[in-house]
């Protein structure tokens, strides 16, 4: 029996059924079939010599590939389980699971406690037993067979799992003499993995109940190229030193205290004068645009949150209601600042005529997010959203959505963030039901989505099923200057507030009307952006953010009068630094005005005070002369426009 193969191309090609991916590869070029790992079958990864019985749309995986790496790190915790159980008899194996950069897999060890001091050891097994060149073979198994085979191994975790499987649904993959439970996918063989590097070893409650045993994670990554693994470690080592937390505290931006609380940042000066400047470059970019400022409080009667469908969501999770002297009155700490502004919107009656209505503010937020979620300023419990909310008709949407895009645009372009991707989220259409709204109304909405990434041909991925119940949504994913991937900016159409909320406006035809609401915020939020532009940028901010622009270094103590003056004169000019009046050598002056990465560095001593002249060093590139103090401020301005 013929099947017909539809390729990524549009191409479409015959084959006798039972094909595998692998063949289809090998019919293209003998090259393609040397670099594919995986198969996608009509979206799921598969192997690549699994049969295909059916009609399939056909993708072929490289590394390079999402589903590729999945399967690639999947077969590699296989791979190390293997190498475990050789170099530790009697341990007994959980789960491992690809992650998103490498896998881990959950070991009982017994009474032995395993350390890093190990993971030498077990890389050269690893890679001792990749050369094996043992294929990954998958093989259907019955329920019974498969508890038969894990008792007399003697792996209680896997047979803990095996119950709640259903007969006939049970896979095995083995490799050389090694057997797992497993649905699959993976490799070809053993012999793709050329570099491995273990990372990390932690305790994990066993299915992550905590009234369970603690087992061994080891965490671990692997490449098909040995430069591969290079460069990603060199990757790691960058990382650590841009890690926000640690450049935070070098850089006196922010501070955490246990008396304030875990997860409650306190900004410093000069994190402030960061974020200041952040907000205020966002609210001119809002007022060029037609927003209106509003300002709402930090908490809130518990029936608003109700009423928004809030409580549903954080209420259990969350800070718990604060309760008033009168009885049953309670508040909340806010989730969020849509509810707030679809209250101001009913503040008077509106006509069609007066929207749409765009409501901005900067509004702190809070959610109680778990101990062990926290993560310096990119996950807290208390944080600010440059949040705002527009009201329109469904027939404005497009144009709306087309000025909120040109506005993150905008963000990304000042603060350097040029490699991005936009996803477009919309409805499942084969599951209707679970969303709200008419049909016309999520045509308009992802119409709308659709032709205002066209019109500003932005890179884009469509997901179908992804989009929130209440509308579609348009997430911006930003690779940093590591090629990290972020979620930063989020435009979300929504049908549900106005719904619950009862918001009303009268339309040209006299009669009453939903108006749509629009959430939008580039940053998103406040800290979490900062945190990632700290790590972008390695607290090398643009010159127009930086919260120290220069710093003035006099040469000896006669020198301070000048200095001071000069850096009265600059700040008329909204030129901001400091004065290092430290009985400092010069050089070292310099130096220390490097780490702190101050973009500019003014030397002033005889020659300088005589002349009001100052000599100019730009951080990470050194001296680059002599400049009048006039002469300074507009070669200043000329960095900033750069910026």
């Amino acid at each position: 029996m013929k099947i017909n193969i539809s390729l990524p191309d549009g191409s479409q090609r015959t084959y006798d059924q039972g094909i595998t991916a692998y063949d289809v590869a090998r019919d293209i070029s003998e090259g393609l079939a040397r670099v594919v790992i995986a198969s996608e079958v009509d979206g799921e990864v598969w192997d690549l010599h699994r049969p295909i019985e059916k009609d399939v749309e056909l993708k072929l995986l490289k590394f390079d590939d999402e589903g590729g790496k999945y399967a690639f790190w999947h077969s590699s915790a296989h791979l190390l389980a293997e190498a475990l159980e050789a170099l530790y008899p009697g341990i007994k194996l959980g789960i491992g699971p690809p992650i998103e950069n490498g896998f881990y897999y959950d070991i009982d060890f017994g009474d032995h406690q395993f350390s890093s001091n190990e993971f030498d050891k077990v890389e050269k097994k690893m890679i001792e037993l990749a050369r094996e060149d043992n294929r990954f073979i998958r093989k259907e198994i019955s329920k019974s067979d498969a508890i038969s085979y894990f008792k007399e191994k003697g792996d209680p975790y896997k047979l803990e799992l095996i119950d709640g499987l259903d007969d006939g649904s049970i896979t095995f993959y083995e490799q050389g003499n090694f057997v797992d439970l497993c649905r699959g996918p993976h490799i070809p063989s053993t012999s793709h993995i050329k570099a491995v590097k273990l990372l990390n070893v932690a305790a994990a409650y066993w299915r992550g109940d905590e009234k369970n045993k603690s087992l061994t994670r080891i965490y671990g990554i692997s490449f098909p190229k040995a430069n591969l693994l290079k460069d990603y470690l060199h990757m790691l080592e960058e990382a650590k030193k841009r890690d926000h937390r640690k450049l935070g505290k070098e850089l006196e931006l922010f501070t955490f205290s246990e008396k304030v609380g875990a997860g409650l940042p306190l900004w410093l000066p000069k994190g402030t004068a960061i974020r200041e400047r952040l907000e205020r470059f966002m609210r001119q970019a809002q007022v060029e645009r037609g927003y209106e400022q509003v300002i709402t409080p930090h908490i809130g009667k518990k029936e608003l949150y109700v009423t928004s469908g809030h409580y549903d969501k954080y209420g259990e999770d969350s800070f718990q209601p604060i309760k008033t002297p009168n009885e049953d009155e309670e508040f909340l700490l806010k989730p969020m600042n849509c509810p707030h502004h679809c209250e101001v919107y009913k503040f008077k009656p509106k006509s069609y005529r007066e929207l749409p209505l765009r409501l901005a503010e900067f509004g702190t937020v809070y959610r109680y997010e778990q101990s062990g979620e926290l993560n310096g300023l990119t996950r807290v419990r208390g944080f600010t959203q440059d949040d705002a909310h527009i009201f329109c008709t469904p027939d404005q949407i497009k144009d709306e959505f087309v000025a909120v895009v040109d506005l993150v645009m905008h963000v990304f372009q000042k603060l350097g963030f040029e490699d991005f991707t936009a996803q477009i989220s919309l409805r499942d259409p084969d599951n209707k039901e679970k969303y709200i709204g008419s049909d016309e109304n999520w045509e308009k909405a992802e119409r709308a989505i659709i032709e205002a990434t066209a019109e500003r041909d932005m890179k884009t991925v469509t997901e179908y099923g992804e989009a929130a119940f209440y509308g579609p949504k348009l997430d911006f994913m930003v690779k940093d200057a590591l090629g990290r991937a972020w979620q930063l900016g989020t435009i979300q159409v929504d049908y549900n507030l106005p719904d619950r909320f009862e918001l009303e406006y009268i339309g040209a035809d006299n009669e009453k009307h939903r108006p749509v609401m629009i959430h939008r915020a580039p940053f998103g939020s406040m800290e979490r952006f900062i945190g990632i532009l700290i790590e972008h940028t390695a607290g090398n901010f643009p010159l127009w953010l930086s919260p120290e622009q220069i710093a003035i270094l006099p040469i000896s103590e006669k020198y301070h009068d000048y200095a001071q003056g000069l850096l009265k004169y600059l700040n008329n000019y909204d030129i901001r630094g400091l004065v290092d009046e430290r009985s400092e050598k010069i050089g070292r002056k310099i130096r220390d005005a490097e780490v702190k990465k101050i973009p500019l560095m003014l030397i002033v001593g005889e020659q300088e005070a005589e002349n009001e002249e100052v000599s100019v060093r730009v951080h990470g590139q050194g001296d680059v002369g002599k400049y009048k103090k006039e002469a300074f401020v507009e070669f200043f301005k000329s960095l900033l426009n750069k910026n």
